[in-house]
This record gives C-alpha cells, structure tokens and sequence, in this order.
C-alpha cells in the first residue's frame, strides 16, 4: 500500500482558525504526540507526524526490542555489572538508530523530539545521546528534570520540555531553571485522570483531584509566567483527553498553544507496535480501562487484559510477601525506584519492562497495554497520521488517502 502526498496542513491550520504552535522559533501545527515506550512511538510513528508539520516523539526506553540483532546480543544475558553495561550500551545504540531514521524519514519537515523519563536510572545517559544523535527535542515526564539544563548546555538549538501536571511542580522548574539562566521551551501539562500510561499524581485517589483541571492549571500557569516575566514566551501543551477540533479550540481558548495525544496516535497504521497491539488499544470499552499502582510508585491508567486481571487478584498477596531482591530479574535495573526489586509494597510488584516488552508485541496474555481514558476519535478503527491530523484540524472524518 503506498500513500500519496499528504494534504496541505498549514493551509488546513489556516482555515481551522487554530494557533501555531511555535517551538524554538519554529511553527509548528498545535498537535504533539505523545511519546509511548516501551517500543510504541519510534522512528515510524514519529517521523509521520513530524512529516505533517508537527513534533512526532520517540521514546526512549528499552528501543532495543525493535532491533532483533541487539536483542539477539542481550536478551539472555544473566545478572552482572558487565552485562547491565552491554544492554544499556544496546539500548542506547537503538535510541541513536532510531533518531537517525526518524530524522531521514521526517524530510526534515516538523520536530523529532525525544522522551525520556526522569524515572529510569540512565535518564542522563538517554538525555545525552538522544542530543548527540540530532533530537530536535528532549521531553521529560515522571519526575523534575531540574537538572535537564545542565545535561543539554552543549545543544543550545535542542528545545527543553519538562511534563508536570499542576502549577506548583511548574513554578519550581521555572524558578530551578531561571538560577541556571533557562527557560523551558515549552511546557506540556498532562492531566492524571485523562492520560494514559504513568501519571502525575501522588495516589489513585489524587487523579481526581480538582487541581490537574486544565481550567485550574492553564490560567495559574499563565499567571505565574507574566509575573516571571515569561509572558507569551513559554507554549503550553495540554495532554489528556484530546480527541478532537472542538477539544483543541477549547483549549487554546483557555491559553494553551498545543495540545498532545498519545494513544490516538498509538491506534495508527505508523505506529510501531504490533497490529494486534493497536487492536487491543482500539477495542477496549471505558469500562476495560483501570487504574493501579505501577512499579515506579505512580498511579498508571491501563487496558484490563488477562495479564492484568490476574496480577490485580495476585497483588494482596504479592504485597504481603514485598522484601527487597539482591537483583533485577532482567539484569537491566530500568528504573531508579522500582517497587519490586527494592520491596516496596506500596507500588507495583512486577516487572515493568517486560510486560511492557510483551505488549508491543500484541501478547496479550502477558502483556501491559497502556491507554488513556478518552474516546478514540475512530472508534475501533485503525487509520493513518495523516487522516488523524486531518481530522483533529477539521473534525472531518475523511476518507483514506490511499492507492494500491
């Protein structure tokens, strides 16, 4: 099947009465997708909304699992320092491979931007070669990239992106950043009772707390940047819940430049992940979509499949007998706090890389499938970037611009 041109976007966000949205001088059309690991959104995914005029996002975690020639090195490795070395230095080889071909494939057209979770214990090192390998990019969620201005000094050109979910987290990464004489590039504010995958909230209970309102938090944020003297100067991206036109005119209408997607862009043709992985997304009824402590001691949001059906029956149990392991079953070590090796009964007991791992391959008896709480904006249909781009500009569902 092959696809021909894409439509005219710029002159679609002119007749929207949209907002561009301008990142590091660039403009850019006001969708970001949202990165998804582990394997989700890589060089594909990314490089075909970047290809359209907006900021496509790689993940950077565990990109390995997409190279059968660097899982073949690795993915039997047993427990040691040396070995932990080999797979990190894997990880990272993929994460470059990556970006090199998102970069190719993206006819340098939009932002390749690049997210790295502040949770995982190599953070730094992804930071570092993701701007070594060209990110036009870094986003970082799960935690306070305070020290993000530091590790990117060397690429003044690359555009720095904290998430954070309510103005308090906001105003100590701006404060943090201003002793360091940074600003944030932009900012996406992400609400936990809306997204998908790791969450901004402290407990299951917090999700529903009134302060993530995006009604709360854009105009707080608004202020808090005019009293910085930050005024126009810090885009707002808001994540969670976005399905459609309407959704993005509401937004900007409250101050916000952007807004960012991830699962509806998880459910397209380019998406990375295995075809029965975008079914499993794309089927799934407001009442299959739970959320649960993940490993990293963050509320996560989820499809209940029959993996997590009978983890969340096994949980009473398996937080009765939580102790700390002398070491990671993968031999990986993938985040800095990990409920599970370090015997925290409060968060998860599992291993997140690997069912994270056994579901971008679509296994869904294994695997962990991520999704937000929203309706897709095609039902349980899979469609193509470009028809989804089309469709949040317009709210025209289209036909397939396809020939073959």
């Amino acid at each position: 099947m092959v696809r021909t041109t894409s439509p005219d976007f710029e002159s679609l966000l002119v007749k929207s009465g949209l907002k561009t949205l301008k990142i590091k001088g660039q403009a850019l059309l006001p969708i970001v997708q949202g990165g998804m690991g582990v394997g989700v959104s890589a060089h594909r995914l990314a490089s075909s909304v970047a290809r359209c005029g907006a900021m496509g996002t790689i993940s950077s975690i565990d990109l390995r699992r997409l190279h059968p020639d660097l899982m073949h090195q690795t993915s039997k490795l047993t427990y040691s320092e040396d070995n932990k070395a080999l797979i990190d230095q894997a990880n990272l080889m993929a994460l470059k491979r990556e970006i090199e071909l998102a970069r190719g494939l993206a006819q340098g057209k939009g932002m390749i931007a690049v997210n790295v979770m502040k949770a995982v214990s190599d953070y730094a090192c992804y930071v570092q070669c993701a701007l070594e390998s060209g990110a036009d990019a870094i986003v970082v969620g799960a935690g306070l990239p305070l020290d993000l201005p530091d590790l990117a000094a060397d690429f003044p050109s690359a555009a720095l992106i904290p998430i954070l979910s309510e103005a308090r987290g906001i105003e100590i990464v701006l404060k943090k950043w201003a002793k360091k004489h940074c600003t944030p590039d932009a900012i996406i504010i992400e609400h936990p009772r809306l997204a998908g995958g790791h969450l901004g909230a402290s407990s299951l209970e917090d999700l529903q707390n009134a302060k993530f309102e995006f009604e709360t938090v854009i105009p707080q944020v608004l202020t808090l940047l005019k009293n910085m003297g930050l005024e126009g100067q810090v885009p707002l991206i808001a994540a969670g819940g976005v399905r459609c036109f309407e959704d993005i005119q509401r937004l900007q209408a409250l101050g916000a430049s952007g807004v960012q997607l991830g699962t509806a862009f998880a459910v397209t043709v380019e998406c990375d992940a295995h075809e029965h992985f975008k079914d499993v997304l794309a089927k799934a009824k407001s009442s299959d979509i739970v959320e649960f402590m993940s490993v990293a001691g963050l509320p996560a949001r989820a499809v209940m499949t029959p993996w997590l059906t009978s983890y969340l029956q096994a949980l009473p149990k398996l937080q009765a007998h939580a102790k700390k392991k002398e070491r990671c079953t993968l031999g990986f070590n993938c985040l800095k706090e990990c409920g599970l090796m370090q015997g925290n009964a409060s968060a998860g007991q599992f291993c997140i890389d690997k069912v994270l791992g056994q579901a971008v391959t679509g296994d869904v008896e294994k695997g962990l499938f991520f999704r937000g709480a929203a309706e897709l904006p095609f039902g349980q249909d899979i469609r193509h970037v470009d028809e989804l781009m089309m469709h949040l500009l317009t709210g025209v569902q289209g036909a397939r611009n396809e020939i073959g």
